[in-house]
């Protein structure tokens, strides 16, 4: 134990003795001969005890108030012993709530546990320290911004909740943290995680001290990794598939529900780091299925990741418009996605009479109409510009180059070994996101602009090898899912925090969206949109479309984590986290913190005084007591 304060004990040293000698030095009174003592007993012994330096006697008064001296001179020394914590005045708290933080090896989850760690941190702060409170998995959130209010700390640390879906990204939360401690003096960033996140290695150095306190112990999970739902010759397929991503060997019950009825049960026996996988036909009117892993032996940390869900797209196809003066490796490459129908329109007869709900996607392929369709567009080299971007020219054996990060376009996609003869020179606005770069001008780009999904491809497929690549369908199926949602190409799935757009026509007056857990949203229609962020629990959600009063569509989309990263629930002990001081981990294995206890002993001095007081005024209280003993029996006579 340590004190911050230690010159407050001489303040002890000089008082102790005052209220010794307080009980030492009576009054000293006036002395008178009397024939006898007999009837002054009394007086004489108030004598004795009042004589200037008579002997200190044993009395609970001066005890408890060498007492009460004692812990407000040590109260006031402010002891403190070291712990696991921060040293800083400035102290930034980064709180991870992915869905690894739900496993359930916490108190009672390791969220709970991050929280509480968060609280004691709090605590540690100085009186006149002050904290920011950052929630960081999925969308990072500033809670609390240098706050010196412990009740509003412990209100925002408290009120976080579990986020499903984002990943544990920790790297906007850090930038931001850096940001407000290169403001403030003797700042620290403390990181409450388990230590599942991306890597941090690209991040510029952090100007602060960053410790790291791991949270959680298990490391054993079993996942279902993968779920969908195929129309064949017999009806429909059904494909789950669950991982071990434990250190050892696992075994689990799989029960296949259909249509909330338990359909079959299966054994499985999973090799650490395996996947096993089960395969069936089921009936082609079944609408929804579901997958559960039992564990019968409770060794499963991570229940969240127990279940998936798959929705039919049989009997729901979506029509895509293509509009191409013929491209036959467009035409087998669409017509292979699943729920997908294809509608071929010559340029020459092109004409837009269906609305968006009935044609979401149209593809333009080498052709850009006077009049461009409703709905979501995919433009493969458009010869000439439009209201979304400029064609000014043309590029000659340009190299393709996938911009950094983790594009969904670009998933399982691998361009590399694609060569292309010439394509279009684009330059889009600002809605667009460059997916593929290359030399002269973008090659892919995506976006978002009045409520439209719009692609762009800059080379015409014939001029590249492209479509003899494996890339090709894949790519084609990424691109269809992006600009059509929910549709058979992605068989109705979407990530947790995936908003749920639906394209609307004209004449629905109402959209109706059902949540796993039966609540009913009804989002705003707005630009042909009906959209809800809403999604971050798994499940199935069915959306309803009504004009006025009556149904005309419904739609099921299942809502799964199937995130490997968030699975793998192993603790980590340290961070890679660059520092401007030069140290690369962030760790907790100084003894940095320091733990005030006095307020402990301010109370407790409360305690004692208001006891010294009842002794003090023992005699008062008796008497009184006394008087209410009387009062109460003549009331009873």
């Amino acid at each position: 134990m340590s004190l911050l304060a230690p010159l407050a004990l001489i303040s002890g040293l000089i008082i102790g003795p005052i209220i010794v000698a307080m009980y030492l030095l009576k009054l000293r009174r006036e002395e008178r001969r009397v024939s006898s003592t007999f009837l002054w007993q009394r007086v004489v012994r108030d004598v004795e005890a009042n004589a200037p330096w008579q002997k200190l006697r044993r009395n609970i008064l001066l005890l408890l108030q060498l007492l009460l001296l004692l812990l407000l001179v040590l109260a006031l020394a402010r002891p403190f012993f070291r712990t696991t914590g921060i040293a800083g005045r400035n102290l930034i708290i980064i709180i991870d709530r992915s869905a690894s933080m739900s496993a359930t090896d916490g108190a009672p989850t390791r969220l709970d546990a991050a929280k509480q760690q968060a609280l004691t941190l709090i605590g540690q702060l100085p009186d006149d320290g002050r904290a920011t409170v950052i929630a960081a998995g999925g969308q990072t959130e500033n809670l609390v911004s240098a706050s010196t209010d412990r009740r509003q700390l412990r209100a925002a640390i408290t009120s976080i909740q579990p986020r499903t879906g984002g990943g544990s990204d920790l790297t906007p939360a850090l930038t931001l943290a850096a940001a407000l401690s290169s403001r403030e003096a003797e700042s620290e960033i403390a990181i409450i995680s388990d230590g599942n996140v991306r890597p941090l290695d690209t991040l510029p150095p952090v100007p602060a001290t960053v410790r790291y306190f791991p949270i959680g112990q298990r490391s054993a999970n079993v996942a279902v990794s993968a779920m969908a739902m195929q129309p064949s010759a017999a009806g429909q397929t059904l494909f789950a598939q669950a991982t071990n991503d434990g250190p050892e060997a696992a075994t689990r019950r799989l029960d296949l529900y259909l249509d909330d009825q338990l359909f079959n049960a299966y054994n499985l026996t999973i090799a650490p780091g395996a996947d096993q996988s089960v395969v069936v036909e089921v009936p082609s009117q079944v609408r929804k299925a579901e997958a559960r892993l039992v564990d019968e032996t409770a060794s499963d940390a991570l229940p969240l990741d127990d279940r998936g869900w798959a929705v039919s797209t049989l009997g729901e196809a979506t029509t895509v418009r293509l509009l191409s003066p013929g491209n036959r490796f467009l035409e087998v490459g669409l017509s292979r996605l699943p729920g997908i129908k294809v509608t071929v329109v010559p340029t020459s007869t092109a004409t837009f009479t269906e609305s968006a709900a009935q044609v979401p996607l149209t593809i333009l392929d080498g052709i850009v109409p006077p009049a461009l369709p409703p709905g979501n567009l995919f433009f493969i080299a458009p010869p000439r510009s439009t209201e979304f971007f400029s064609v000014t020219g043309q590029v000659d054996f340009p190299t393709l180059r996938p911009t950094p990060g983790d594009d969904r376009l670009l998933r399982n996609v691998k361009l590399s070994d694609v060569s292309v003869l010439k394509a279009n020179r684009i330059q889009p606005g600002t809605w667009a996101r460059t997916v593929v770069d290359g030399d002269g001008g973008p090659m892919l780009v995506a976006g978002e602009r009045d409520g439209r999904r719009i692609v762009v491809l800059a080379f015409d497929l014939h001029n590249s090898d492209l479509p003899v690549q494996i890339a090709f369908p894949l790519l084609l199926s990424n691109i269809v899912s992006e600009l059509v949602p929910g549709s058979g190409a992605d068989t109705a799935q979407l990530a947790p925090g995936q908003p749920l757009a639906l394209l609307v026509d004209s004449s629905i007056t109402t959209v109706r969206i059902t949540h796993p857990d039966g609540t009913v949203v009804t989002p705003e229609l707005r630009n042909g949109q009906a959209i809800d962020a809403a999604t971050d629990a798994p499940g199935v959600y069915i959306a309803e479309q009504f004009q006025g009063e009556k149904l005309v569509a419904r739609q099921r989309y299942a809502v799964n984590l199937f995130d490997a990263a968030e699975s793998k629930i192993a603790p980590q002990a340290a961070l890679n986290v660059p520092q401007v001081s030069g140290l690369q981990q962030a760790t907790t294995s100084e003894r940095v913190g320091r733990q005030e206890f006095w307020r402990w002993l301010a109370a407790l001095a409360l305690v004692v005084l208001i006891v010294e007081w009842l002794v003090y005024q023992r005699n008062g209280i008796a008497y009184l007591r006394q008087r209410w003993r009387t009062w109460r029996a003549r009331t009873a006579g």
